[in-house]
């Protein structure tokens, strides 16, 4: 979904703010003052995402790890069930082969350094790769010196219209270019693929329907045995003002759509969430240093965890941390946040009581997914401060059907 010059600084492991590093929930962190924001995590919620994917998904699901590339997470998912994971850069490459030494690494851009794809290759033991054109076809094979055993996923351009944010200009083969392509792409590869992406917080399934009809028809125009169809990411999040449908509807959605397809009976079924595996898995906590108005100053921003509040206008959930309810009627508040910068401005509206002042601190949920991957360090505003929480995400698409996954005992040492 994005990229940033911070995003593959590869976030470090938890960094304690208090003695035991676990919490109850924000208003924990609230009693200690921190003069810094503290990211709260909730490793028992992405392990209940990722179960959901790996019990529910009618294929393989692999972490597109760009969405969050914190290695604590990564062993999270990979100890309920996550064993491939969609990487975009050598960095992530890296990241990944040592942390999870033993994860099956899928190299996902469709356009890459030459360099990258041969110490992918010959280093790292990554053989899945995707492309969309010839000239990255014929990078390939030359950086991997005419490999016998690659699974190469040509990724085909689909619309975007269903989606939060569109991924259908950058990347992609077009329907006039796809035959050739795919044809060329079979006599390099031990196995073809086909992938594509909706765009990012897909909020209908038919998204995907209308996708797999476009992989049918250059399927049957190029007239080629394909071994792997991967739907790509997509999967959204539940934020304010977007509430999507069930997960399930979506999974069903695809699993009939690739069974309509002319494919074999061993072709496999892959899918690379993002956002859906790790956005309830953080949340932030800030203090409010200056009110004016209905404007707040907070002390993170758009060059910290809220860039897409900034950026492309999202929305998150948040809440006034305070050991008493306020009985103030809502209002509709934007958010400055702590650097010099006229753009750290977060337009909002977020929702908080009308009594709302200076010093008082805010939870801002479902931070999980890009917050924590596109902090900078500008204007010397950041922090590492890190807990674990005990409590429930701000929200989530994950109900009582998912396989039950404890929260951690409050008060004991978690080591992730």
């Amino acid at each position: 979904m994005h990229q940033h010059p911070s995003a593959l600084g590869l976030a470090p492991r938890s960094t304690a703010v208090s003695p035991q590093n676990m919490v109850d929930c924000g208003f924990d962190i609230a009693l200690q003052r921190p003069a810094s924001p503290v990211t709260l995590i909730r490793p028992h919620a992405a392990a209940r995402a990722a179960r959901y994917f790996v019990e529910k998904f009618p294929g393989r699901s692999m972490y597109a790890v760009k969405a969050n590339p914190s290695p604590d997470l990564l062993h999270v998912l990979w100890d309920n069930g996550v064993t491939h994971y969609d990487v975009a850069s050598i960095a992530e490459v890296r990241l990944v082969a040592r942390t999870l030494p033993d994860a099956t690494l899928c190299f996902m851009h469709p356009v890459k350094a030459e360099e990258a794809i041969a110490e992918a290759y010959r280093v790292h033991g990554v053989r899945v790769f995707s492309l969309d054109s010839l000239e990255e076809l014929d990078k390939i094979v030359r950086a991997t010196d005419g490999a016998t055993d690659l699974t190469l996923c040509v990724r085909l351009r689909v619309s975007s219209e269903h989606s939060k944010l569109s991924l259908a200009a950058k990347f992609g083969c077009p329907p006039s270019e796809a035959r050739p392509l795919l044809m060329a792409a079979r006599q390099a590869s031990d196995a073809l693929g086909i992938c594509f992406h909706v765009g990012s917080q897909a909020m209908s399934p038919q998204a995907y329907a209308e996708a797999m009809e476009r992989v049918r028809l250059a399927i049957v125009e190029a007239a080629v045995t394909v071994d792997v169809i991967d739907v790509g990411g997509g999967f959204p999040s539940s934020y304010p003002g977007m509430e999507p449908p069930p997960l399930d509807r979506y999974f069903e959605t695809i699993h009939r759509a690739f069974e309509k397809l002319p494919v074999s009976y061993s072709s496999e079924l892959w899918c690379e969430p993002g956002r859906a595996l790790c956005a309830e898995y953080s949340s932030v906590v800030v203090r409010v240093e200056k009110r004016r108005g209905d404007e707040l100053y907070i002390n993170d921003g758009a060059y910290g965890a809220l860039f897409d509040a900034a950026h492309i206008g999202w929305r998150f959930p948040v809440t006034v941390l305070r050991p008493e309810e306020s009985r103030a009627r809502l209002v509709a508040f934007s958010f400055y946040g702590p650097t010099c910068d006229d753009l750290d401005h977060m337009a909002g509206p977020f929702l908080l009581p009308a009594d709302v002042r200076a010093g008082d601190y805010l939870e801002i949920g479902m931070l999980g997914a890009y917050g924590a991957a596109m902090r900078t360090a500008f204007n010397g505003f950041g922090s590492d401060e890190t807990a674990i929480a005990t409590d429930e995400p701000m929200a989530t698409l994950y109900g009582e059907d998912v396989a039950d996954v404890a929260a951690p005992e409050p008060g004991k040492v978690v080591k992730l």
